[in-house]
């Protein structure tokens, strides 16, 4: 039976080679023309035809593209379904370092894109201070001769007077006596008029106004009691004599300050020097006044910067008539400024760019793609102008970039050994991957284990995440502080920690969900990283608590108590949220100026 089969399968095949010869003889004699156009259709089926993988597709993972298999099933990583691979044809402009994503990483990734354009740098800055005396308004009263205060007219502090009423009585020998030579010189003014005008003037100079020597003239008689008369109107702010006290020459009795303008100290930090200039109009709100508006223009700008806390002051002035504004008020400031440019710049959303140390990266997207590609750029960044960036060189209008799920697109770079943040001059995959895992020592997880993975949080996730609220303590306690460059230091050593959580730990679900709470905590970890002052850092502090609040609550602590607590003037009055590992309330977003503002939401087990 095997034989006649044979025999009729090579019987098939000379019929098979026979008619094809048969086909080239025909056109051959027939039609020599058509020659040529058999010969170019034969070689056009054959164009790109590998016989050799003829009907093969990769399978790759949306979120590891660094996976290749021959057959479907689960990514050894993550344990997704993987998708078949879409393949570019490639061309002699393809550089290698681009990075190409189907559709569905794309909308897995939340990649999203934006269209680079020109504008006019605008940023509002947000500033804090304290309402503070005006110091040329301050009255400073000393006491011009010895004596004894026999009468006091001020009784407290915080007590209104006017210019000319009268504070207190004093006695004072010496001027009792300066007043007779006085009396004596006047009887002979008319022969020794030097020695009247020194008598005169030794009064004045004990601070006795002219009406207070001509009274004493025309009674003819020294005063026993000298009257200390306020110099400015305004509120007695200290009294340091009381009833019955003995002053010497220079002794401070009272301090009168006048209210009815008032200055408004705010602390401007290094990067906001650049938008701030003297003339600027400022809006300002307090807590004691809701609902009202004060505005107003900078007045004048520290020339030097505090040494300890990094900031220069800006004053601003107010009229305060109705009183409202007293000092050591909290206040709030407004202002919107530009920096001016001889042409618009080119301006990019500030979370597009990845920092390497020193440089800046974005993503372009590369034109002309069957599939999304991108491939990073070098960019020099200008000032932070709201939520751009100036773009100084490096881009051009109209370039499309990544501007957001840019870390996933690095990530994946990374992955394929290509240039990208982590590894500016590429390298193998067997280099330290997104995750911490080392890719060389990944274990060999079948399609068959892959299955058998549990979506419950494993002891040892929990245990790594807990090590991560740990660092979190930290950099939170430097925000206590105000220390900026404690902050910076603790949130470079939180960003290293969550690189180390092995994500392999955690399958189906809860894995996509670590992943994209992975991005934006690293995405808000590296921004406070980068930030040079406290005020920038908090703002991303505040963003970075929202999602590890949803870290914590989701995936669990080992052995630990977290105090979800909230302070509703934080953020610019929007309120923030933070945990701590004390039910004591240590305001992050404040420090010193508000230590204990706030109050505990929840307390997680």
């Amino acid at each position: 039976m095997k034989s006649i089969i044979q025999t009729i399968k090579e019987n098939y095949k000379l019929i098979a080679i026979a008619l094809v010869i048969g086909l080239i003889l025909g056109s051959v004699v027939f039609n020599s023309d058509h020659e040529e156009l058999v010969s170019e259709q034969i070689l056009d089926e054959h164009v790109g035809h590998d016989h050799d993988h003829e009907g093969e597709t990769i399978w790759t993972c949306s979120m590891h593209p660094q996976v290749r298999q021959d057959e479907p099933g689960l990514c050894p990583i993550c344990a997704m379904d993987l998708i078949p691979l879409e393949t570019m044809q490639s061309s002699d402009d393809t550089d290698p370092n681009e990075i190409s994503m189907t559709e569905s990483a794309m909308k897995l990734a939340e990649v999203q894109t934006s269209t680079v354009s020109r504008g006019i740098p605008q940023r509002v800055t947000y500033l804090q201070g304290k309402v503070q005396l005006d110091e040329r308004n301050i009255a400073q009263i000393t006491s011009r001769f010895d004596g004894r205060i026999e009468e006091l007219f001020i009784n407290f502090t915080g007590q209104h007077v006017k210019k000319g009423e009268k504070l207190a009585m004093i006695y004072s020998p010496d001027l009792v006596t300066a007043q007779r030579e006085l009396l004596e010189a006047a009887a002979i003014k008319d022969s020794r008029p030097a020695l009247y005008s020194a008598a005169k003037g030794k009064l004045r100079l004990w601070g006795l106004s002219d009406e207070q020597i001509s009274a004493i003239e025309l009674e003819g008689s020294p005063q026993t009691n000298f009257e200390v008369l306020s110099p400015i109107s305004g509120t007695v702010m200290m009294r340091h004599v009381s009833l019955g006290d003995y002053v010497k020459e220079g002794t401070s009795l009272f301090q009168v300050a006048d209210l009815s303008k008032v200055w408004v100290m705010f602390d401007a930090y290094e990067n906001d020097l650049p938008w701030l200039r003297v003339g600027d109009s400022v809006e300002l709100t307090t807590q004691s006044v809701p609902g009202k508006n004060f505005n107003s223009k900078i007045s004048y700008i520290d020339p030097f910067i505090d040494g300890k806390k990094r900031v220069a002051k800006v004053r601003v002035e107010l009229l305060n008539n109705t009183g409202d504004l007293k000092p050591e008020m909290f206040a709030n400031a407004t202002i919107q400024s530009e920096i001016s440019y001889d042409s618009q710049p080119v301006l990019i959303p500030k979370s597009a760019v990845l920092w390497t140390g020193k440089q800046s990266l974005v993503y372009v997207k590369v034109p002309d793609r069957e599939s999304p590609t991108f491939l990073n750029k070098k960019v020099t960044l200008g000032p932070l102008a709201g939520d751009n960036y100036v773009v100084m060189a490096g881009l051009q209008e109209g370039e499309e970039i990544a501007t957001n799920g840019v870390f996933r697109i690095d990530a994946a770079a990374q992955l394929a050994g290509k240039v990208s943040m982590m590894s500016p001059e590429g390298g193998s995959l067997v280099a330290m991957n997104m995750h911490g895992m080392d890719m060389g020592e990944q274990p060999a997880y079948n399609q068959q284990q892959s299955k058998t993975i549990e979506p419950e949080i494993s002891d040892q996730f929990k245990q790594q995440l807990t090590t991560v609220y740990n660092y979190y303590i930290k950099m939170k306690e430097a925000f206590v502080s105000s220390d900026a460059e404690k902050v910076k230091a603790t949130a470079g050593e939180l960003e290293k920690v969550l690189k180390e959580v092995d994500m392999t730990l955690l399958s189906g679900d809860s894995h996509m969900m670590w992943m994209d709470q992975l991005a934006v905590l690293n995405s808000s970890v590296r921004a406070i990283v980068q930030d040079e002052d406290i005020v920038e850092q908090r703002k991303d502090f505040s963003e970075f608590n929202s999602m590890f609040y949803k870290t914590v609550k989701q995936f669990g602590l080992v052995n630990t108590t977290a105090y979800y607590q909230y302070c509703p003037m934080a953020n610019n009055n929007q309120g923030a949220y933070w945990l701590s590992n004390t039910e004591e309330i240590l305001n992050p977003y404040f420090g010193d100026m508000m230590l204990n503002c706030g109050e505990t939401q929840e307390v997680i087990e």
